[in-house]
């Protein structure tokens, strides 16, 4: 991830991450070997605790907006499909058959919704909150990532799921991470 600013409101926050996210995408087309697993690895942890984030701090601010219900329940559908694909993926080598394909698809899925994000939740957002709320929700979600579970988990879509469950899939996810680092997969 790249560095943190302690000056960021919540909407460059997610921006910036938005931004790094399709980096990894490009980099992932032209990369292969060991660094692809790497860059893939990234790109899955970084989607997990973003995505995490959005669900617990993100999205229940902007239900309480004028149309926020109906932009969110849009955006959950997306994450979910995105959850859905990225768990697939996890679950192969960067070099199988198939993954490409896969990637391919979920890389759409997620500028799409990323690009949905940024052009009707973030406007509003910026309009149904003042400057200091939108710093304070930059660092809950910081917060929050700091602690998300760092694998997809279809299904955990809602803040309330994500605050029951989160936490000990996060402890799982990172035993999982540590696991994986130490013996090099």
């Amino acid at each position: 991830m790249t560095h943190e600013r302690s000056d960021e409101d919540v909407i460059a926050l997610l921006t910036r991450q938005h931004a790094e996210i399709r980096e990894l995408f490009q980099r992932l087309e032209t990369t292969g070997g060991p660094e692809r697993k790497d860059l893939f690895r990234r790109l899955v942890r970084l989607l997990a605790v973003h995505e995490t984030a959005e669900e617990e701090i993100v999205h229940p601010n902007v239900r309480d907006l004028p149309d926020g219900e109906t932009l969110v329940e849009a955006r959950l559908g997306e994450e979910h499909r995105a959850k859905e694909l990225l768990s697939t993926l996890d679950g192969l080598d960067p070099d199988d058959e198939g993954f490409d394909t896969l990637l391919t698809q979920l890389r759409q899925d997620v500028i799409a919704h990323a690009e949905h994000e940024e052009r009707e939740e973030f406007p509003l957002l910026r309009r149904g909150f003042d400057a200091q709320r939108l710093h304070a929700m930059a660092s809950t979600v910081r917060a929050a990532e700091a602690i998300a579970p760092t694998r997809p988990h279809p299904g955990v879509e809602s803040a309330r799921a994500n605050l029951l469950l989160g936490p000990p899939m996060a402890v799982l996810d990172r035993a999982r991470d540590a696991l994986r680092s130490v013996l090099g997969r």
